[in-house]
């Protein structure tokens, strides 16, 4: 059902940027109308960039008059070698938080250049640890932050997008043969154990427990941390008290109170540890990927929500209307979508029910959601695009991004 399906060149290039209203209608025309713009027929509501600028990617913008609703929606032809998915962080680390329009400065010169992208994960707010995302990030390969159980995101090596919940099986095995579960780069709780590298700053930001400053076993895999691999570390150091320094060239296992007890004794400088960084499934290999969930739509039909999703998203605010973000696709076609939301006479937002359904009618196959509410921002071809709730873009801890490659 997408634009690019059954034509060599996009259907639209050429025509003039611009957004585009629906005039009032019932809820079935007007979505009647966003559908044939996500497929072959004239569509007089579609916007795109000039003829030749970008082939292979189109902007829409909708409006539903009796709702009100005001649909973002970016199409990509997933066929057009030209362009690539790409993951950001605020700040280029794992902490830290800013707008969207700022974190696309930090695509790398080597990917290309950004053409389109939506706010990612929902993040940690406390100050320190603010922008820590509460799911997977995956940069340019190197990997910033551990699953949590949730849905993630995630392009695999042949390209190929998935979204399903992706479990960490983190663990670091001591000198005497047993493991312990560890997360990365976020707040180490005083029963846990984190690893932390520099991804997060100049220190570990952690207060109390023993901190082990790691360096790389002769022979080892070392930084950047990769998902998917096994790492041999030397223990060079035992310090008390946390908040370690950090350096580009070690990393720092922090251990709280109560799991403190339990390692210690056996530790001492110059041991050996193997960590491992593997997920189910299995993520080897993958250079972009972002958190966030639920999952809306799986094999082109709505997936029911659970109250399991609600870790991260209240039940309440699941069935109310909001401002909301999802990524979703078919064989063919890729789409970043937006509603904006809170905007009394412009547009009340979506519950997730409603959105799975638009993603459906759009034509994805599989969909997840992203953070939405003042968060939920949608950027094309150089300017935001959609009316954030806050009226201004909120700082927020990652992106995904759609880049264009240079020739």
């Amino acid at each position: 059902m997408c634009l690019f399906c059954d034509r060599p060149q996009p259907l639209l290039s050429g025509l003039p940027v611009g957004i585009a209203n629906s005039r009032p209608a019932s809820l079935g025309f007007s979505l009647a109308l966003l559908i044939s713009a996500a497929c072959l027929a004239p569509a007089e509501n579609i916007s795109t960039a000039p003829a030749g600028a970008l082939l292979g990617l189109a902007y829409t913008n909708s409006r539903v008059a009796d709702v009100p609703w005001s649909i973002h929606v970016v199409q990509l032809d997933r066929a057009n070698a030209h362009y690539q998915i790409e993951s950001v962080h605020a700040g280029g680390g794992a902490l830290g938080l800013d707008t969207l329009s700022s974190q696309l400065g930090l695509v790398k010169t080597n990917w290309g250049i950004a053409v389109a992208a939506i706010n990612g994960d929902f993040y940690q707010r406390d100050k320190a640890y603010a922008g820590a995302p509460r799911g997977l990030q995956v940069v340019d390969g190197e990997l910033l932050s551990g699953p949590s159980g949730e849905t993630s995101f995630w392009v695999d090596a042949l390209g190929e997008p998935h979204a399903e919940e992706v479990v960490a099986q983190f663990q670091i095995t001591w000198p005497d043969g047993t493991a312990t579960a560890f997360g990365l780069n976020g707040e180490r709780r005083a029963d846990r154990v984190e690893l932390y590298t520099h991804a997060i700053g100049s220190s570990t930001h952690t207060k109390g427990g023993f901190e082990l400053i790691l360096t790389r076993a002769e022979g080892s895999r070392w930084l950047p941390l990769r998902i998917g691999r096994t790492y041999t570390a030397r223990v060079r150091e035992i310090r008390e008290g946390g908040n370690t320094p950090l350096a580009s060239d070690i990393m720092v296992v922090s251990l709280g109170a109560a799991a403190l007890h339990q390692r210690l004794p056996q530790l001492r400088t110059g041991a050996t540890l193997q960590i491992s960084t593997a997920s189910l499934p299995a993520l080897h290999g993958v250079r972009t990927a972002i958190g966030g969930g639920p999952v809306l739509v799986r094999n082109g039909k709505r997936e029911r929500l659970s109250t399991s999703d609600s870790e991260s998203y209240a039940v309440s605010s699941m069935r109310e209307r909001h401002p909301r973000t999802a990524v979703g696709w078919n064989g063919r076609c890729l789409f970043l979508v937006e509603v904006d939301g809170r905007q009394r006479g412009l547009s009340v937002g979506m519950t997730l029910d409603e959105l799975a359904g638009l993603l459906i009618k759009l034509g994805c196959e599989e969909a997840m959601n992203f953070d939405g509410g003042g968060s939920a921002t949608l950027w094309y071809d150089g300017q935001v695009r959609n009316s954030p709730c806050d009226r201004m873009e909120r700082e927020i801890a990652n992106c995904l991004v759609i880049v264009k490659k240079r020739p």
